[in-house]
């Protein structure tokens, strides 16, 4: 890494390591399949708001759905508390998300399956679009994004420097999703600013 980029980046009220600039990343569910949605011990991060969306967007989902994630579903609903505390989607059996579904082997995400379709308004957790950055929010309101690394994901990071596409770069619509289009801009000036 340039020696000259300071570790961690200020956007707005938003800290982003640098590393979101630097590194290489675009799922390759060719090869992967869709792990992420598969590996891991909990499901993914959800707001409280999220989970009223996944509520009501369960409607389209549901036709995807395996017959095991519909019995969680109707047992304890489409999140649970970590071991953290904090809200997360339900799994199946300890390893699935409830919404993933497959098809010709890859595992894909059923609600981002009715969005694409127009059969649903809602796309799916921002924690889960915004991978492989990881959010935490601060008491003070500040943001943090850091950089995950995941060895399910070394085909993305091999297709993102065979492609020359940065993180921030891959990741342009669920961060203007998430923070706003004017903000975007601002981190491709950081970014253009420290030569990326």
């Amino acid at each position: 890494m340039n020696t000259s980029i300071p570790p961690i980046i200020q956007v707005g009220n938003v800290l982003l390591s640098s590393d979101i600039l630097t590194q290489c990343f675009c799922c390759d569910l060719e090869k992967c399949k869709g792990q992420c949605c598969v590996e891991g011990e909990a499901g993914a991060p959800v707001t409280l708001e999220e989970i009223d969306q996944l509520e009501e967007s369960l409607d389209t989902a549901w036709c995807d759905m395996s017959a095991a994630a519909q019995s969680v579903v109707d047992k304890q609903g489409v999140a649970y508390p970590d071991i953290d505390g904090e809200m997360v989607t339900s799994i199946v059996a300890g390893r699935d998300c409830i919404f993933t579904c497959y098809e010709d082997g890859v595992c894909l995400c059923a609600l981002e399956k009715a969005f694409r379709e127009g059969r649903s308004k809602f796309c799916k957790p921002i924690s889960c679009a915004l991978y492989p950055i990881r959010e935490k929010v601060f008491a003070n309101g500040t943001v943090g994004l850091n950089y995950h690394r995941w060895a399910v994901c070394r085909d993305a990071v091999e297709k993102g420097n065979l492609l020359h596409l940065p993180v921030y770069r891959f990741l342009k619509e669920p961060l203007v999703r998430r923070f706003g289009e004017e903000w975007y801009e601002e981190l491709e000036q950081v970014a253009a600013q420290l030569g990326f």
